[in-house]
C-alpha cells in the first residue's frame, strides 16, 4: 500500500521530478567532462567522450520513470493525451459522437433518475432497512387500516420495536396572517417522528403528549415542511411559535423538518404535518377515530426490533391478527362481510423506500421507458461503431506505419480504446447536464394541480454508478470492434494496397458495417412499434366517447370543512349556492354533485339487497352511487333517455327515487321497464334502507378511470341524504357556460357563492383539464415512446445513409466502368438500392419478430388494441422503409451521375 501511495504521488509531480532529473544527469555528465579535460583533452572532444561514457540520456529517463510510474501507466496518459488531440483535430466527427452519446446516455440517466428516487432510494430516516409495511393479503399503495386497529397494534409492544401511523389529508386551506393558501399535508400518530428518526432542523417534532384528542400540553400543533418553511416564513426562525390556522383551526408551529425528509410516501410532498388527535376537530367529526366502519384510511409502519426478522415478525403478528380483527370487526356490517374481515390476514413489506401510491401507478410505464431508452442507446452505439470504422479504415496507412515502427497491436488497441473513452466521457458530461433538466422537465410532466408529484432527483450513489457504468458499456461497445479492425492490418498489405478497398480486411469491415445497419434497423422497429403501441392507446383514451361533454364546463369544488355550519344544513346551503351561480349571466346550468367525472380516489359504493323485487344475481352486487343536484345531466350534456329528470320537489321527506345508466339495466333489469321498478340498498343501521322507485334512466357515461368499462350507476337526489352528513363536507358544483371558455366565469361563480357563505373554500378547473389529468399517465408514455422513438428513427436513417455513401465510395471505380459500357443511370440506382433493401428487410424480419415476441410485456399498458395490433406493425414497417428509402436515396442518386472518364482518370 505504501508503495502504491509513493507511486501516486510521484505520478502527481511526474513534471518536477522529471525537471530535477535532467539537471541530476546534466551535472553528471558535466563532472565527467571537466575530469576528461583535465587530461589534456579539448573541451569539444571531452564533451562527446563524457556523453558517450554516460549513455543515452533518454533512456536513462525513461528507465528512472519505471521506478516512479509504471510504464503502463504512462502510455495510459500518453494515449489519452494523443485521444484529446485526436478529438479536435475531427471536430465534425466527435461533434456528432458526442451529441449522440449525450442523448443517449443522457434519457437513460435521466429516466433511471426517476426510477431510482421511486423505487431505489431509501428514506432519510435512521436504519431504514428496519421499517416494515403493515399490509393486508393483498397489498396495494393506498391506506388500508382503521383507527381501532391501529391501537390494537400500539397495545402490543411485544410485536415491534416502534409503530406508526399516518393518512394523507385533502388539500387543505390554510390562513396564515392575512394569505390563505391551499396545502398539502400528513396526519400521523404522536410516535411518527420518534420512531422514524427524524429530527427537528429548528424547534421540536410533536410526541405521544401532542397526540390527544383536541391537542396536548400547547394545544393543536404542527410540524411544517423545511420547503413550506422557506416558502411562507422565508426561513426566518421566529416561525416558531406562530399560529396557522387550517380549516378554521389555529396549530402553533414547533418545528421544521430536515430539508432531506420528504415524508414516508415517495413521490407525494407534505407541507405540515398534524397529530392524528387533532383530526376531529379539522373535520368536526369524531367519526374516522371511533368509527370501526372507517376501515381503510390509515398506513401502517413498524420498525423491526434489533435483530428481528421480517419472517419472525410476521409470524409474530398473525399469531394475534384472529384477537385484533375480532376487537375492530364493524358493527354494522352483514355476516358475510364480518367473516371476511375476521379472517384478513396481515403482511409485512419491506419499508427501506417509503409507500408510495406514485410507485404503484408509474413502476412499470418508467421501467418500459428505461428498456426503451436502453435500446435507443445501442443504436447510437452502431451508428458510432460504423462512424469509427470508417475513420479507421481512412488511417489505415497511419497505423501501419506505426506497427511497421514496433507499436504492438495491443497498443494500437488501447489507443483507439482511449479515443473511444475520450468522446464517451464527453457525451456522458453532457448527458448528466441533459438527465438534470430532462428529468425535472418529465416530473412536472406527471404532475397534476390536483396531485403535484415531488421526486428526490439529486444525484446519489446510484445514480453516479448507473451513469459511469453505461458510460463504460458504450465505449467498449462502439470502440471495441473499430480497435480490433484497425489494429489487424499488416504493415505490407497496408502500404501495398494504400487504395485498394477490396482487400479480405476490408470485406470484414463491411460485413460487420452492414450487420450493425441489420441491428440498427431491427431495433427501430421495435422500438416504433413500442412508440405507435402506446400513441394508439393515448389517441384511443383522448377519443372516447365519454357520455358527457367535456367542454364549456366548469368544476368548482367546495370545501365546507372551515364554514361554521352545522352539518345538517349545508345541503340547503349548497341548494342555495347552485342557484345564486345559475342566475349569473353567461352560466347556461349549475348543478351540485358528490362526484365528477372522472373520479381520481375511491367510489361510493352502494350495495344491494334486491333489484326489482328480487335477488340480483352476482357476488356482492353493487353500483356507484353519486348525489346530484336537478340539472346535473343538462349540465354535463348526459341525456336522460327514458322517465324524467330530478327537481327541487326531490327533497327530504318526498318519495326517495334515483336514476340508473343503461349498464345498471343491462345487469339488474334486462328485459324489464325500468320506469317504476324499485331496488333496496343494502345499508347498515341506523342509515335508511327503505326501497328506492326508479324514475328515469340516463345514458352510459364514464364517471371513473377512462380505462374501466362503465359500470352501473345510481344517481340519488342530494337533498334526499342517501349519504351521510360527513361525506358532503366536500362536493363539487358544476357550471356549464353559454358559449367561450368556462374559466372567465371563476371570478363571478366566486363572488355569487362568497355572498351565500364566505368561509367555503373554492377550488376551480375546467372539467376538460381534469379529464386530461386523468390520463396523464398515457400522455407521458406516448410523449417519451414517440420522442424516442423519432429519435431512433433518424439513427437508423443515418445509420443507413452512412453505409450507402460509404458503398457507393468504395465502388466508385466498379460503377463507373458500368457506365464507361453502357449501363443506364436507373440501373445504377438499381444496384445500390438493392442492398439497402436487403439490408432493411432482414432488420424488418428481425424487428417484427422481436416486436410480437416483446408486445406481451405491454399489454397492461395498453387500451383499445390488441399488443400484436397489425395496423400499428404495418405502419412501422412503412414508416421505417420510407425513411431507409430516402436515406439511401441520395447517394444512389450521386452514383448515377458519376462521370467514368474522371473515375478511370484518377485510377
Amino acid at each position: 500500500m505504501r508503495g502504491l501511495l509513493r507511486r501516486a504521488w510521484y505520478f502527481l509531480r511526474q513534471h518536477r521530478l522529471d525537471d530535477e532529473l535532467a539537471e541530476e544527469m546534466e551535472f553528471h555528465r558535466a563532472m565527467a567532462q571537466r575530469e576528461i579535460e583535465n587530461r589534456g583533452v579539448d573541451a569539444r572532444d571531452a564533451g562527446f567522450a563524457a556523453r558517450r561514457a554516460f549513455g543515452s540520456a533518454a533512456l536513462a529517463a525513461d528507465r528512472s520513470r519505471d521506478v516512479w510510474v509504471p510504464r503502463a501507466l504512462q502510455g495510459l496518459g500518453q494515449d489519452f493525451r494523443l485521444a484529446v488531440r485526436t478529438m479536435f483535430a475531427n471536430r465534425l466527427v466527435s461533434f456528432v459522437a458526442i451529441v449522440s452519446l449525450a442523448l443517449g446516455i443522457g434519457a437513460n440517466t435521466a429516466i433511471f433518475s426517476l426510477v431510482n428516487s421511486l423505487m431505489l432510494r431509501a428514506l432519510p430516516v435512521k436504519d431504514p432497512a428496519q421499517l416494515v409495511l403493515v399490509k393486508g393479503r393483498e397489498p396495494t399503495g393506498y391506506p388500508e387500516w382503521s383507527y381501532p386497529l391501529f391501537e390494537q397494534l400500539r397495545q402490543r409492544p411485544e410485536l415491534f420495536d416502534g409503530i406508526v401511523a399516518w393518512s394523507p389529508t385533502a388539500r387543505a386551506t390554510v390562513t396564515a396572517g392575512a394569505e390563505s393558501q391551499h396545502v398539502d399535508g400528513l396526519l400521523a400518530s404522536g410516535s411518527f417522528f420518534d420512531v422514524l428518526g427524524v429530527r427537528a432542523a429548528i424547534g421540536r417534532t410533536f410526541a405521544e403528549t401532542d397526540d390527544v384528542r383536541g391537542g396536548g400540553p400547547d394545544g393543536p400543533v404542527a410540524v411544517i415542511s423545511h420547503d413550506f418553511w422557506q416558502r411562507q416564513f422565508g426561513g426566518a426562525a421566529d416561525a416558531i411559535g406562530r399560529t396557522l390556522t387550517v380549516e378554521n383551526v389555529p396549530l402553533t408551529i414547533i418545528g421544521v423538518t430536515p430539508p432531506d425528509f420528504f415524508g414516508p410516501d415517495v413521490g407525494r410532498m407534505f407541507d405540515l404535518i398534524v397529530p392524528l388527535g387533532v383530526e376531529p376537530l379539522l373535520s368536526r367529526s369524531e367519526a374516522r377515530l371511533d368509527n370501526r366502519d372507517a376501515t381503510s384510511w390509515l398506513n401502517i409502519m413498524a420498525r423491526l426490533k434489533p435483530g428481528q426478522a421480517r419472517d419472525a415478525a410476521t409470524a409474530g403478528l398473525r399469531g394475534v391478527q384472529a384477537q385484533m380483527f375480532d376487537a375492530t370487526v364493524p358493527e354494522h356490517w352483514d355476516a358475510r362481510s364480518r367473516d371476511e374481515y375476521r379472517h384478513e390476514s396481515m403482511t409485512l413489506l419491506p419499508a427501506l423506500t417509503g409507500d408510495s401510491t406514485v410507485r404503484q401507478l408509474y413502476a412499470r410505464p418508467l421501467t418500459t421507458i428505461l428498456v426503451v431508452v436502453v435500446l435507443v442507446l445501442l443504436i447510437a452505439c452502431a451508428n458510432l461503431a460504423n462512424l469509427l470504422l470508417a475513420r479507421a479504415t481512412a488511417r489505415r496507412h497511419e497505423l501501419s506505419v506505426r506497427t511497421a515502427l514496433g507499436a504492438s497491436r495491443w497498443r494500437l488497441v488501447r489507443q483507439q480504446l482511449a479515443e473511444s473513452a475520450v468522446l464517451a466521457g464527453a457525451g456522458a458530461a453532457g448527458g448528466i447536464v441533459m438527465a438534470s433538466w430532462a428529468s425535472r422537465v418529465i416530473v412536472r410532466q406527471l404532475s397534476t394541480d390536483a396531485k403535484p408529484v415531488f421526486l428526490d432527483l439529486s444525484m446519489d450513489w446510484h445514480v453516479l454508478a448507473f451513469t459511469i457504468g453505461i458510460a463504460i458499456a458504450t465505449a467498449l461497445l462502439f470502440g471495441v470492434a473499430p480497435a480490433l479492425q484497425a489494429s489487424g492490418v499488416a504493415p505490407m498489405d497496408a502500404l501495398k494496397a494504400r487504395g485498394d478497398r477490396s482487400g479480405p480486411a476490408e470485406r470484414r469491415r463491411v460485413g460487420f458495417s452492414s450487420g450493425l445497419v441489420v441491428a440498427q434497423v431491427a431495433l427501430s422497429v421495435v422500438l416504433l412499434v413500442a412508440a405507435g403501441l402506446f400513441v394508439r392507446t393515448f389517441t384511443s383514451l383522448v377519443t372516447r366517447h365519454l357520455g358527457f361533454e367535456r367542454d364549456r364546463v366548469l368544476v368548482v369544488s367546495v370545501n365546507a370543512h372551515s364554514a361554521a355550519i352545522d352539518p345538517s344544513r349545508r345541503i340547503a346551503m349548497y341548494e342555495q349556492a347552485r342557484e345564486a351561480v345559475g342566475a349569473l349571466p353567461g352560466v347556461a346550468a349549475a348543478a351540485v354533485s358528490t362526484l365528477t367525472p372522472p373520479v381520481d380516489g375511491p367510489m361510493s359504493i352502494l350495495p344491494l339487497a334486491d333489484v326489482g323485487g328480487r335477488q340480483p344475481e352476482g357476488e356482492r352486487p353493487h353500483a356507484t352511487i353519486n348525489a346530484v343536484s336537478p340539472d346535473w345531466f343538462a349540465t354535463f350534456g348526459t341525456p336522460i333517455v327514458a322517465g324524467r329528470d330530478f327537481s327541487t320537489l326531490d327533497r327530504s321527506g318526498a318519495p326517495r327515487v334515483a336514476i340508473v345508466n343503461r349498464a345498471f339495466i343491462r345487469k339488474f333489469l334486462a328485459g324489464l321497464n325500468p320506469v317504476g321498478q324499485s331496488f333496496t340498498p343494502k345499508l347498515p343501521p341506523p342509515r335508511d334502507a327503505s326501497p328506492v322507485t326508479i324514475v328515469g334512466v340516463a345514458e352510459d357515461a364514464v364517471l371513473w378511470s377512462l380505462r374501466s368499462p362503465i359500470e352501473p350507476a345510481i344517481y340519488v337526489p342530494i337533498a334526499q341524504g342517501f349519504l351521510p352528513a360527513p361525506w358532503l363536507a366536500q362536493v363539487h358544483l358544476s357550471v356549464r357556460s353559454t358559449n367561450g371558455p368556462p374559466a372567465r366565469l371563476a371570478r363571478s361563480i366566486g363572488s355569487a357563492v362568497s355572498a351565500v357563505n364566505r368561509e367555503l373554500a373554492l377550488t376551480f378547473q375546467p372539467l376538460a383539464d381534469q379529464v386530461d389529468a386523468s390520463l396523464t399517465q398515457e400522455r407521458v408514455v406516448a410523449q417519451l415512446s414517440g420522442f424516442f422513438g423519432a429519435l431512433a428513427l433518424l439513427l437508423a436513417g443515418l445509420g443507413l445513409y452512412g453505409v450507402t455513401a460509404y458503398a457507393v465510395s468504395r465502388r466508385r471505380r466498379e460503377i463507373g466502368i458500368r457506365v464507361a459500357l453502357g449501363a443506364a443511370p436507373a440501373g445504377v440506382v438499381r444496384l445500390v438500392l438493392s442492398r439497402v433493401t436487403m439490408l432493411v428487410g432482414l432488420g424488418v424480419v428481425i424487428g417484427t419478430g422481436v416486436s410480437l415476441w416483446a408486445s406481451r410485456y405491454v399489454a397492461s399498458l395498453l387500451y383499445g388494441l390488441q399488443p400484436r395490433d397489425p395496423a400499428t406493425l404495418s405502419g412501422a414497417v412503412v414508416v421505417l422503409a420510407v425513411v431507409g428509402g430516402l436515406a439511401a436515396w441520395l447517394p444512389a442518386r450521386r452514383a448515377s451521375r458519376i462521370d467514368p472518364a474522371v473515375v478511370l482518370r484518377c485510377e
